[in-house]
């Protein structure tokens, strides 16, 4: 490994985890286009990502749970059908042809593209509704409120279930899926449902790393690279960047999964051709 790779290694683990505290995402979104444009094998990328979006998670999670801002049974409770669901991602990742892994990973971009705008759009209307509600009537009824379409068991298990399957299939920590669908079905507001996502992502990131090792596709010391410099880059988030405007960072980031899509998809056409 040179000295160039090991910096740029180290450089996108820092800005995945600052991404994954700040987003309640793992970093697989940056990390794997990356390990992909370096050379290595998608399902490599994708399972070597799992390592670091590990130690990048545990980081930020142990800092929110510091801080008294991470709800461990609301953890649990979306984490078990994770673990489950990321063995099956594991398996279909190891399967799939190398162009079809990209094609489906470029399109999981674009539907985060799609997701954080309902992200912003449901926190801002949750945010209006919550400003009309009479001052006598407490916050945990509106949250009551907005589960009585969906059994809270099955919304869990739901949202549990979706980030795992993503976990194991794409090297993603599954928080793209696990923050909008904690609004949806749980009525979450945006800053718990980031939180409680980043301590999910920890399981789902475990059970689809350790799928992946049984199978030879982890590469250890990349990973380890990559995840020192998340280690690094969430406690950063956590801390600070929760001050900068959401708008910005919304903005910033969706133009970064349009850039990583188009590169992903040319990706694929070659593996495609040749």
């Amino acid at each position: 490994m040179t000295v160039s790779e090991l910096l740029i290694l180290g450089a996108a683990g820092l800005f995945a985890g600052i991404l994954a505290g700040f987003l309640g995402i793992g970093g697989g979104t940056v990390l794997v286009p990356l390990l992909v444009a370096l050379k290595y094998a998608p399902v490599q990328a994708v399972a070597t990502s799992g390592l670091s979006i590990v130690i990048t998670a545990l980081s930020g999670s142990i800092q929110n749970w510091r801080m008294g801002y991470l709800n461990l049974s609301q953890v649990a409770g979306i984490g078990f059908p994770a673990v489950i669901t990321a063995q099956i991602g594991a398996y279909l990742a190891g399967i799939f042809p190398p162009y079809l892994l990209l094609v489906t990973f470029g399109l999981l971009l674009w539907l985060n593209i799609y997701l954080i705008e309902v992200r912003k759009r449901l926190t801002a209307k949750k945010a209006e509704e919550e400003g009309e509600e009479s001052g006598s009537i407490p916050s945990s009824q509106f949250s009551n409120n907005s589960n009585i379409l969906f059994n809270p068991t099955f919304a869990k298990i739901a949202t549990g279930s979706a980030a795992g399957l993503l976990a194991g299939l794409f090297g993603v920590g599954g928080g793209v899926i696990m923050v909008p669908l904690q609004i949806l079905l749980l009525g979450e507001s945006i800053k718990k449902a980031i939180q409680t996502s980043l301590g999910v992502i920890v399981i789902t990131a475990i059970s689809a790393t350790a799928g992946h090792a049984a199978r030879g596709n982890v590469l250890w010391v990349v990973g380890l690279i990559l995840g020192a410099g998340g280690l690094l880059g969430a406690q950063i988030s956590t801390r600070f960047l929760p001050r900068l405007p959401d708008r910005t960072i919304s903005l910033a980031f969706r133009s970064l999964l349009a850039i990583l899509s188009i590169y992903i998809f040319w990706q694929a056409w070659q593996k495609f051709r040749y």
